[in-house]
Order: C-alpha cells, then structure tokens, then sequence
C-alpha cells in the first residue's frame, strides 16, 4: 500500500542515495601507496575534527530507534520519554570529562580492550561475546525491523525486502571503507536528518492548527493533550512503570545512559578516532548540545499525532488518506511514519531520506563496531594471532557481513511489538547494570580485583532476574541491579586484597580530568538549558 510518493520524492531520495554511496566509497579508497592497515580501517586512522565526531556520535544514536520508537513513545506517554535525551546531554559531558582521557592515554581501539588492560584477558572475552551478541541479536535486528516496519508503511514495500535494501546499503560503502567512511558520512546523514525532523515537526503541528502554523499547533497540542508534556509521571500514569517519577532522574535511567555513552563500543569508537583528547572533548560538547533539540523532532511528532488521531475534525479533515495505516493503541509504533504520509510532494522525499539516513548510520556504526570488536578481541586473540593489516581488515569485512546476514534474518521476527524503544532499553537492562558496575569501579577505585570483576559480571545477570520478577519499574531494577553488583564487586576485592591496591588499579592524577575553558563553558551553558526545560515541563 502506497502512502502517496510521487516522482520527485522518490528523485530526491535516490539523489540521497547516491550522494552516500559516493562520499562513502570516495573516502574508503586507498591512498596512492598506502594500503588500509587497522587503525584506518578501524579508527579512520585517528584523524577525526570535533565537527565529524560530534555529528557522527549523533549519527550513529539516532535511529529507527529514535523516529520511529520515541515517536511511538510520544504517541503512547508524550514528552516523559524525552528524559533518554535530555539525561544524555548531562551524561556525554560526564564522559568528556571522566572517562574519555583515561580510554585515549591508553590508546584503546575497543572497549573490551580496556577491561584486558585494567582486569585480564578472560573477563575481556566474556565482554567481547556478550557485546557481539548484543549488537547483532538485539540493536541491529531492532533497527533493521523498525526500518523495514518504516518503509513498509510508507511506501509499501514488503518487510522482507526493506530489510534486504536497508542491509544492502549500509554494507555498500560502511563493510568497504570503515570507520572513516562512516564517519564522514555521518556528516551529511545528520543534515537530512535534522532537516527531515524539522519539515515533519512543523507540518505535523500546522495540521493540527489547520495550517495557522507550528507555534499555534503547538499551542493547540498543549491545551489538547497537557497531559502528554508531564516529564515526571505519577503512579497514576498508565506509563508509570516504564518511567517511574523522580526515579527517572536518580534511578536506572543514569545506568542505562552511562552504559550507552561511556562504555558502548559504537559509540565511543568515533571518540577514540580523535586527533587529540580535546578535539575528542569538543565533539563530545557538540553531540551534547544537538541532544537538547532532538525530543523537538522525534518526540512532538508522536504527540501530535496523538492529538489528530483523537480529534474527529482534525482527522476529518485528511479525508481517506489518514486513514490509512492510522496508529492506534498497541501499534504505536506506526506514528511517525503515517505522519510523513501527510508531506507535500518533495518534502515527503527529503524526510524519508531523513529517516533513511538514521538507520542506515546506524546500521553502519554497528556493523563496524561488531567487526572491531570481534577481529581485535576474538580473531587476533585466539584465531591468528600474528594476522597482518590486510589480513586483519579482510576479517573485519567479512565478520560484519555475516553478522548483518544474522541479524537481517532476525529482524522479521520482532515484529508485533509495541513500544519497541522501551523494548530494547528494557532488555538491554538486563545486562547493562553488571557492565557499568564493573567499569565504574574498574576506573574510579584501585582496589577493584579481577577476580570481584568477573563475578560482578556473572552475578548480575541472576541479581537482574530476581529483580525482574517483583512488581517494580524495571528502570528501578536497573537501578538496583547495579548498585547490587557493586557491593558484590566490593565484597569479594576487600576480602581478596585485604584493603590494599590492585596492582592494575588506574593512578588518576590531578590533572588529568583537567578541561579547557570551551568545554567548562559549554558544559555549564547545557547543564542551565537543561534545568530550565525540567523546570518548563515538570
């Protein structure tokens, strides 16, 4: 079922197309005399300005995840969910600041690299498989379905094929070129991205309005739906057990998002590809700042159509086209694409290669992160140990092939969930406050063992079980879980060590979370927006 593309939409979207392909295969070829060797392949050759690491860290977290889950969530709860955004703004200048200097004086290439240099190659391995798994069972598979859902409600393509096209374009120039043809990339998607955003907010407010303009729909939203601009929701709320009160701002969602930003290997990669630590702060500062507009152009869109699906004369008035693949409760999922179905001719071009453009980035910086992670920590550990560049990159490339192969085949089968941004942060948080336990403390207390490391690890998975089955949020879990695994890790060090040092405990001198004056002001200036925005829609 076609939801009205015309000639030059789908001309705008194949110009898109093209123009990714191009730069991305541009910047994947082989200098005169140069053959890729692993840091080009996987760390862009540690060449990358701030502007390319903040647009690609925006990039790379925006999504189907994104437009199409937190519209589904704006539709379902409203603004609430926009804490995943706002938090993370707070929580990027955290790992500027914290973490960042410590991951580059070591000259990371992965994540779990890290964990081999601060604890030992096993718990390094089991972090490796977990990250693996995760990556190609549950973020690609959940992008490649939410993308796939997307272009088969906007254009009518079946999901099987979608999901086919979207993993063909993304390996098309992200398997070749790696984190550099990714990255520069990147750039342009977070222009489409950005610019279809804004076109789908402002036509969805001035529907609702009847084309008096975005301020008074927006006005209209408020007074028709106050309801859904409650940031802290009360046990009343329907919702509540997805984003329980005040617990979102002291609770789990910090586990979910330092997990996310400091410790994901496709996020922090680009980070680690910097010229220096204070071009790497400055992107940082960047993406932080691109954070605070973001729940404008993917969470009020599901709010307005919240308001026109539950107002007979606004949804009148589209006639039979509104109609058709219309969200309702359950299916809230389909919001932000039965929104796009109202653009004029050519507008419904440039925001489809906006949405377009969040998955297949995303689809990338996995796939490249996937490959990293598995060449670096598995291949070069236990497979072939002596493996040179060539060799090492020819792994990389098949590695994310096969796991976006798995991960297509998956994809299909996610279908019929509702929600499927809560969905993946739910089940991620399963795991995640383990990993975050044993970071936090591997970083910031010396006297973590490797022994208190791995169990931690091992233990938070049964600790997170027993916890998912009481009646309480399962961001309170979250919470829970990792302050559990903790004191788990504590226990067991204090008994090992008798209270002395680990001998692989990092020395965190005094200067070394020093920052310069741009990234204090920076940081300031967003904490100050930030407070005000809580204190607008409290």
């Amino acid at each position: 079922m076609t939801t009205g593309f015309h000639f030059w939409d789908y001309l705008i979207f194949v110009a898109y197309a093209v123009l990714i392909l191009g730069v991305g295969l541009w910047v994947s070829r082989d200098k005169d005399g140069h053959q890729k060797n692993a840091e080009d392949y996987f760390l862009a050759s540690k060449s990358l300005p701030w502007w390319a690491i903040g647009t690609s860290l925006i990039a790379a977290n925006i999504s189907a995840e994104q437009f199409i889950g937190m519209s589904g969530s704006g539709f379902a709860l409203g603004l609430a969910i926009a804490s995943y955004e706002w938090m993370a703004a707070l929580t990027l200048i955290i790992v500027g600041k914290y973490f960042l200097p410590i991951f580059i004086e070591k000259g990371l290439y992965t994540i779990p690299e890290f964990v081999e240099k601060r604890f030992s190659t096993n718990l390094k391995t089991i972090l490796a498989v977990f990250w693996i798994g995760l990556y190609v069972f549950v973020n690609l598979a959940s992008v490649l379905y939410l993308g796939a859902l997307a272009i088969e409600t906007i254009i009518g393509i079946d999901m099987i094929y979608a999901v086919i096209g979207l993993s063909l374009f993304a390996a098309a120039y992200s398997l070749y070129g790696g984190l550099s043809a990714v990255a520069w990339t990147d750039i342009i998607q977070v222009v489409f991205l950005v610019l279809g955003g804004i076109i789908t907010t402002y036509l969805a407010l001035n529907t609702v309005s009847g084309g008096a303009g975005a301020w008074e729909g927006m006005v209209t939203v408020f007074k028709a739906a106050p309801d859904r601009f409650n940031m802290i929701l009360d046990e009343s709320n329907p919702e509540y057990m997805n984003l329980p009160g005040i617990g979102v701002l002291v609770g789990g969602l910090w586990v979910a998002n330092l997990y996310y930003w400091g410790f994901n290997q496709y996020i922090i990669q680009r980070t680690l590809a910097a010229k220096s630590l204070r071009e790497s702060q400055k992107g940082i500062l960047l993406a932080a700042a691109l954070k605070l507009i973001i729940p404008f152009i993917v969470v009020i869109p599901g709010i307005a159509a919240y308001v026109i699906v539950n107002d007979p004369e606004i949804l009148a008035s589209l006639g039979e086209v509104g109609m058709l693949n219309m969200p309702e409760s359950g299916a809230a999922d389909k919001a932000y694409p039965w929104l796009l179905q109202f653009l004029p001719t050519g507008l419904k071009g440039i925001a489809f290669a906006a949405l377009a453009a969040a998955i297949v980035s995303s689809l990338a910086s996995m796939l490249n992160s996937t490959s990293t992670i598995f060449t670096m920590d598995i291949y070069k550990q236990y497979i072939n140990k002596t493996a040179n560049d060539k060799t090492t990159v020819n792994v990389g490339r098949l590695s994310a092939a096969v796991a976006l192969i798995i991960a297509s085949i998956m994809a299909p089968l996610l279908g019929g969930i509702d929600q499927a941004f809560q969905f993946i942060q739910e089940y991620t948080g399963i795991v995640s406050p383990g990993i975050l336990a044993v970071f936090m403390l591997g970083l910031f207390w010396k006297k973590t063992t490797n022994k208190a490391a791995i169990w931690g690890a091992l233990l938070s998975i049964p600790v997170a079980v027993l916890f998912k089955m009481t009646s309480m949020p399962w961001m309170d879990q979250m919470g829970l879980t990792a302050l559990a695994t903790m004191a788990i890790i504590v226990a067991i060090s204090l008994l090992q060590n008798k209270g002395a040092d680990d001998k692989k405990g990092i020395d965190l001198n005094s200067g070394i979370f020093k920052t310069s004056p741009l990234f204090n002001i920076g940081s300031f200036a967003i904490m100050i927006v930030l407070v005000a925005l809580y204190a607008m829609f409290w």
